[in-house]
């Protein structure tokens, strides 16, 4: 990539140094660039090109086919333990998952069911057994699996999940059994076509005792892929995306399987029923099940992040080259990234694509942390919260980015050939799987609230909590206004992270108070929802902030780091504008800076404009990747 240079604007926190392209590239890679950089160059035409599919068998017998061809290279395999060829770096693994997410989201979301959910789970929740007999095949895909976790009347609560796995000891065997078409497993991937073998998570039930939610091993074809006795399988239908991953739903007339299928590495089952765990407490024995499987939660952000980066990469491409209506000092067309209206409807969305990034190699590198066992439990519970939050800000991100994009490119965009259709409709699902959205930011502020109650607890944490109550109070009543420095990056990291600890500090309260006028705490939960998706969405954002900042303090250019500053405060100061009420209202902001805030989005918009090409090149996106039928030179007609 070539070393862009741009005009200077006349402000003080304008870049004012060449921006080398590569050394951006390198920044926004990462430690995994090398890894990047190798399927790029390697891989790139053969898995990231589009291709036209007659329908959507075709599309999957492509996708399976590919499927075959990424498993002979090193790449997705990473993550497993190297006794079976791997390297024990899930966060290199996840990395790899994240290149394929900027090609066919079919093959990206085939690979992360086969190699992170499937291949995970028997990795994270089996044992050495499992390991021996299974990962070879599951690496080699010559296993196809499934991860059959959802049913028709159970996503996000998974501990009501309704299909048993009852224990015989006679025979020394499970009996898995859906009991009502509630109880079905639903949208599966992998199940309508190839999947031989699931992971299917079931109450488990030993001596008319239920155990709650288990793992375990049920085939579902034999060798000729012929469905077994007493498994049914059937297709979901047409979808509105990702055609070429064969979902479908799996139901159980009491199939039994061996006792060893159980997935035990938690809890075991003896011969005569006897079950034991080494986790006492039946709650925390589930959630650290459900901790185990984190990294799927991490994939699915990184493909939403590599899928929103296509997209901006051919908005941006677009408004460099399409011109519409005339400069009347000139008399030529104006491109469109000219236009102030363009600039924000793309430059913010740039700016939060590099944060996403930011956030999620921080993730990547505690997750193989985690893998080490480097972590203690608080830090372990730390992971879940962080990933459950960006996985949520993420999707949501890539949905709204991905639509904005469609819009900048007009009707350009609507043509498939531009491939901002599909991005969105295969994006789309990834706000509901995998968890939720909803539900994660719930998550997200119960696990704060959590975290904030046992700080409360320690002398030193109510002494905290009654200073940052009185403080926070304190900023609710009195600002003095102008005296906010919006470019200087510890006040816009404060603005964030403040944000934050006064939103659970008010939830903490409000819970509280209703407790003691006699609500259930279930009760006051409930009605405080809304507090507690607030929460969540200021956890992603202080998330986001803290990370860019440590990116930026990191980078050793002079010229990449006042570029990547420049992106940084974009990105703060678009958020605190979209959430300006709550900053005035709180005290955070005056008028007067309120409405410097907006001035000062414009002017970086406006100085970003001539790095705008070079912003999106950083994202690796190789043309062939994105666009089919690009503008031609002059940017007034599509080529043929």
């Amino acid at each position: 990539m070539s070393r862009t240079t741009s005009s200077t604007p006349e402000r003080s926190h304008v870049a004012t140094r060449d921006v080398d392209a590569d050394v951006l590239l390198r920044t926004l890679d990462g430690s995994h660039h090398t890894l990047r950089q190798e399927i790029r160059t390697v891989h790139g035409a053969d898995w990231f090109t589009p291709r036209a599919h007659a329908d959507d068998e075709a599309h999957r017998a492509w996708v399976a086919t590919a499927m075959a061809e990424v498993a002979r290279t090193p790449h997705q395999l990473l993550g497993f333990p190297t006794a079976y060829g791997g390297h024990d770096d899930v966060g290199a693994s996840v990395a790899a998952f994240e290149m394929l997410g900027m090609g066919d989201l079919s093959l990206t979301v085939k690979a992360g069911v086969q190699w992170g959910l499937f291949g995970g789970a028997v990795q994270a929740l089996g044992t050495k057994a499992h390991h021996d007999r299974y990962l070879p095949s599951v690496m080699d895909f010559s296993l196809a699996g499934c991860f059959a976790m959802t049913e028709t009347g159970h996503g996000s609560d998974v501990q009501g999940l309704r299909t048993t796995a009852v224990y015989d000891p006679a025979a020394q065997e499970f009996v898995v059994h859906t009991p009502d078409e509630a109880a079905r497993k639903d949208y599966i991937g992998n199940a309508a076509r190839d999947g031989r073998l699931a992971v299917v998570f079931a109450q488990l039930v030993t001596d008319g005792q239920d155990h709650g939610v288990h793992a375990l091993l049920v085939p579902l074809r034999d060798e000729q892929h012929r469905t077994l006795p007493g498994v049914t399988i059937t297709g979901c239908g047409p979808k509105a995306g990702l055609g070429g991953v064969d979902n479908g739903r799996i139901a159980f007339d009491h199939v039994r399987v061996p006792r060893e299928a159980l997935l035990d590495r938690y809890a075991q089952v003896a011969p005569d029923g006897t079950y034991s765990s080494s986790i006492a407490s039946a709650s925390r024995r589930f959630f650290t099940m459900l901790g185990a499987l984190v990294r799927g939660r991490i994939s699915i952000s990184g493909a939403a992040i590599s899928a929103t980066k296509v997209g901006l990469d051919v908005a941006v491409r677009y408004g460099q080259e399409r011109r519409q209506f005339s400069d009347p000092t000139t008399g030529q067309e104006v491109r469109l990234l000219d236009h102030p209206s363009h600039q924000r409807k793309l430059l913010p969305a740039v700016a939060r694509a590099y944060a996403f990034t930011f956030a999620q190699d921080e993730l990547k590198d505690t997750l193989q942390a985690s893998h080490r066992g480097d972590l203690d439990e608080h830090a372990t519970r730390r992971l879940e919260t962080d990933a459950a939050a960006v996985k949520a800000g993420a999707t949501w991100n890539a949905a709204r980015t991905l639509q904005t994009a469609r819009e900048a490119c007009g009707g350009s965009g609507y043509l498939a050939s531009s491939r901002l259709p599909e991005l969105r409709a295969d994006t789309d699902v990834f706000t509901t799987f995998e968890g939720d959205n909803t539900v994660l930011l719930q998550l997200v502020a119960k696990n704060l609230l959590t975290g904030y109650a046992a700080a409360a607890r320690t002398p030193l944490g109510r002494a905290r909590a009654v200073v940052g109550s009185l403080r926070t109070r304190a900023r609710d009543r009195v600002h003095a206004p102008g005296r906010t420095r919006l470019l200087d990056p510890r006040t816009q990291v404060r603005l964030l992270v403040d944000r934050e600890e006064h939103v659970l500090d008010s939830l903490a309260r409000r819970l509280r108070s209703a407790v003691a006028a006699g609500a259930t705490p279930t009760a006051a939960a409930s009605r405080a929802q809304d507090h507690m998706q607030s929460l969540g969405r200021a956890h992603v954002d202080r998330l986001l902030v803290v990370a860019f900042d440590a990116r930026v303090r990191g980078c050793e250019d002079p010229g990449t780091a006042t570029l990547l500053g420049q992106v940084r405060d974009l990105f703060v100061l678009s958020r605190v504008e979209e959430d300006l009420g709550w900053f005035l209202t709180h005290g955070r902001l005056g008028r007067a800076d309120a409405r410097a805030v907006t001035t000062e989005v414009d002017r970086l918009c406006a100085a970003l404009r001539p790095h705008a090409v070079t912003l999106v090149d950083a994202f690796g996106v190789d043309p062939a990747w994105a666009l089919r039928t690009p503008l031609d030179a002059r940017g007034h007609k599509l080529a043929a």
